[in-house]
């Protein structure tokens, strides 16, 4: 083998590279041999595709599609009885994050989707804050909350939850999401519950451009005032929007495995982020709910890596895209930017 087909196949391990991850749903992000063992101690009879079919496969073309994906994820959601349970899922995500290279993690949750059973939605906050700042004493990793509203339920209940988040918007809270299926509800009606949290100073951070084209991803950037865009990949199927996206810096988080499994893409070379990488966005990549998708943050730079045939220095542009979108500290962000650029100087594997 010649010198440079050496340099070529040499390959850094992204389970080493530092990065943020920014787009990880709560329940999502539970541990599948821990969905198993609280199912079993509760007696929760799950579904085939959480059991012998795991990962389940999945698509959301239509609504049909969505409902499956959604009722699993409720099913999921159902075994968390106790605060230990939620304490266990939290740091068992940060445990996850760090051994992919994660410094930084911001986990998004709806807090009404808990509240019924662990006292309110303030509760139910206070119990997962909780949870985030031991899980960071626990594992060394940054950990802040986004917190969600669901565009399936009515406009003043995201108004109530923004509310919520403003009120902890100096206690770990860093942001404000809208979740759900986003071909679902009108986007324009939340947006008063983001002028709340804008108010607040919270990151905003709506998913459009997914399993919708890149004129939702126009709405989020204009009616909800989007700093990020949950997912965003679409609008690379408008050069125009593209071109909007990067000179208004709007990060996109990018989840490739997701886009697949629900049928946005039919492969992951068909995901487009060198046409992104191209414009020049800022790409956050996530693992969304690697409890239904398989596949953790580390993942989603490797199938990138494989699909794109994308070099070191490009896959620490994405890395560095993740922490400067991220709602870190400056301090940590200018540590975590030094730890890429020095993952970058090591010599590859085989050389």
């Amino acid at each position: 083998m010649t010198e440079s087909a050496t340099r070529s196949a040499a390959r850094r391990p992204l389970r080493t590279l530092p990065k943020a991850h920014l787009h990880l749903h709560f329940t999502g992000s539970m541990r599948h041999d821990t969905l198993l063992e609280l199912a079993a101690r509760e007696g929760v009879v799950l579904p085939d595709a959480l059991v012998e079919d795991w990962p389940p496969q999945l698509s959301a073309a239509d609504e049909k599609g969505w409902f499956r994906f959604q009722r699993l994820y409720d099913v999921a959601r159902s075994v968390l009885r106790t605060e230990d349970d939620v304490r266990r899922l939290v740091r068992e995500a940060a445990e996850d994050d760090a051994a992919d290279g994660s410094r930084w993690l911001e986990i998004q949750v709806d807090p009404s989707g808990y509240a019924a059973r662990f006292g309110g939605i303030t509760a139910f906050t206070d119990l997962v804050l909780d949870a985030v700042a031991d899980a960071r004493a626990r594992t060394g990793i940054g950990m802040a909350v986004v917190i969600a509203a669901n565009r399936t339920r009515h406009p003043m209940d995201a108004r109530t939850l923004a509310r919520l988040a403003a009120q902890y918007a100096d206690r770990g809270v860093v942001g404000f999401g809208l979740s759900n299926d986003e071909r679902r509800g009108s986007t324009h009606e939340f947006a008063p519950a983001f002028r709340i949290a804008e108010r607040a100073g919270l990151l905003l951070t709506p998913h459009g451009g997914e399993l919708r084209g890149a004129e939702h991803a126009r709405v989020c950037m204009d009616e909800l005032r989007a700093d990020r865009l949950g997912h965003g990949v679409r609008v690379a199927e408008d050069p125009a929007l593209l071109d909007e996206v990067v000179s208004r810096g709007i990060a996109l988080e990018v989840c490739p495995t997701s886009n697949v499994s629900l049928g946005v893409y039919s492969d992951l070379a068909s995901v487009p982020v060198p046409t992104l990488l191209e414009a020049g966005a800022t790409i956050a990549l996530g693992a969304d709910d690697p409890l239904l998708f398989g596949s953790r943050l580390a993942a989603q730079y490797a199938t990138m890596r494989a699909a794109h045939d994308l070099d070191d220095a490009t896959l620490a542009s994405l890395a560095r895209g993740s922490v400067t979108a991220s709602r870190a500290p400056d301090d940590v962000k200018a540590q975590v930017h030094a730890e890429i650029d020095a993952w970058l100087a090591e010599s590859p594997v085989g050389w």
